[in-house]
């Protein structure tokens, strides 16, 4: 996921800086005369310089339904859809408004693009469509239920923009990489397609494409062996990478991004292996990402170029991505002290950077089985549900820490509804049977 917004951020850099290079020019090349002068009279040769005025940037107007406040260019499907994740993931429905919204983004072969603000108008081949918005909004309109034509049409297109090793591209037509692809294999088991039946001309499915990106588990490999590499360097060397391995974790045990708690085993281990399965690469990445944690409980930003690198910054976003992928492998001892370093410490980066933030939270705190409405003191199902349209009103269940004080947890809820339920029908039956007892006497 950080991929994908430094992505964005390092477009619309160049956006910026292309605009402040364009030089300014005369509409029809003319020169502008004087009233009542000649049009042959020669301009004053040496003009007072004129400092052009600042050009002010044009408000960024939302669409209605639509999640967050920043412009939405880069990242509108994006943050829209793990918003919806989010609030399903807190038992929240989202507005009609903010379904609409979504579904109106998908073109007519099924792609959904990053944003288009005229969905009125059909997509061409100069709407950026991509395999992560698309798989994003997949994942979030199976959570919703009668979806079904939508989702089928996403599938067949991402079906159609497989890569002949059998991964998927942020862009289709380039290479591989671990993030979009674990993204398709979470989509696909969001609507029941398993991952390996989905098959390139050359025989290859998306576990093929992720384990090539699996950094062996040998001595050589160093510190990163067991991550994930997004997608080999120029030479075709894997370098680590933690927003990718956090990915592909889950993904290699065909999880999606809206993962319940797995009871904690063993602490996981890198255990080489020359035909290396898919939830064997997937749990040396979990070995990897609990190594990276153990040290300061949190990832880290890689460096920028130039940047000095003596102290660098906390990666959050990473760092609750990782939580949610070792939990839910089954590794969620190893995440307790990232996940209470994420309740002292991600407050004010969830509210600088808007719903999808939030939701990356509450992802992280549904996959552990915390309360997500009192995340380190913060409510994050309230402030999410702030960032747009307001949710349909639903029953806010219990949370875990008032279940366990009650002595009471969800299988224990569940056994005493039973009862009850079964009470009252066998009451009823009773009460059927004396009546037809009583009619039948003479």
């Amino acid at each position: 996921m950080t991929t994908v917004r430094r992505c964005a951020a390092a477009l619309v850099a160049t956006a910026v800086l292309c605009v402040a290079l364009a030089p300014a020019a005369v509409a029809g090349g003319d020169v502008p005369t004087a009233p009542g002068a000649s049009p042959s009279a020669d301009p004053d040769p040496d003009p007072a310089p004129v400092e052009p005025s600042p050009a002010e940037p044009a408000p960024v107007v939302i669409p209605p339904g639509l999640y967050g406040e920043k412009d939405p260019t880069y990242d509108g499907v994006w943050r829209q859809s793990l918003a919806m994740m989010g609030q399903f993931a807190a038992s929240v429905r989202p507005a009609n408004q903010a379904v609409a919204w979504l579904k109106g983004q998908q073109c007519a072969n099924g792609a959904f693009p990053a944003y288009r603000p005229d969905p009125a108008t059909p997509c061409d081949a100069k709407t950026m469509v991509d395999s992560n918005a698309t798989a994003a909004a997949v994942q979030a309109l199976s959570t919703l239920g009668e979806q079904r034509p939508a989702m089928d049409r996403a599938i067949a297109w991402l079906r159609s923009v497989q890569n002949k090793d059998g991964g998927w591209s942020y862009t289709p037509g380039t290479p591989s990489d671990a993030n979009s692809t674990s993204l398709v294999i979470g989509a696909l088991t969001a609507v029941g397609v398993r991952p390996t039946s989905v098959r390139s001309p050359e025989g290859k499915n998306a576990y093929d494409a992720l384990v090539g990106l699996s950094i062996p588990c040998t001595t050589e490999s160093g510190a990163d062996a067991g991550a994930f590499a997004y997608q080999p360097d120029t030479s075709g060397k894997l370098s680590a990478n933690d927003d990718a391995t956090a990915a592909a974790v889950l993904a290699g045990v065909g999880k999606r991004l809206v993962s319940g708690p797995v009871k904690a085993g063993p602490a996981p281990e890198c255990v080489p292996a020359g035909d290396l399965s898919p939830e064997r690469a997937a749990r040396n990445g979990a070995a990897y990402l609990a190594s990276v944690l153990a040290a300061t409980g949190h990832l880290d930003q890689p460096p920028m170029p130039g940047a000095d690198d003596s102290a660098p910054l906390p990666d959050i976003g990473n760092t609750a991505e990782a939580v949610l992928a070792l939990t839910a492998t089954g590794y969620g001892d190893q995440a307790n002290r990232a996940l209470e370093w994420l309740k002292q410490n991600s407050g004010a980066w969830a509210q600088e950077n808007g719903p999808a933030a939030y939701a990356q939270l509450i992802l992280a705190a549904h996959a552990t089985d915390t309360d997500p409405r009192n995340f380190g003191g913060i409510d994050l199902v309230e402030r999410l549900n702030a960032t747009g349209p307001a949710p349909k009103a639903v029953a806010v269940p219990a949370s875990p820490a008032v279940a366990a004080k009650a002595g009471v947890d969800d299988g224990g809820r569940a056994m005493l509804w039973l009862i009850v339920m079964g009470l009252v029908v066998a009451g009823y039956i009773g009460f059927r049977i004396n009546v037809r007892g009583k009619t039948a006497r003479p």
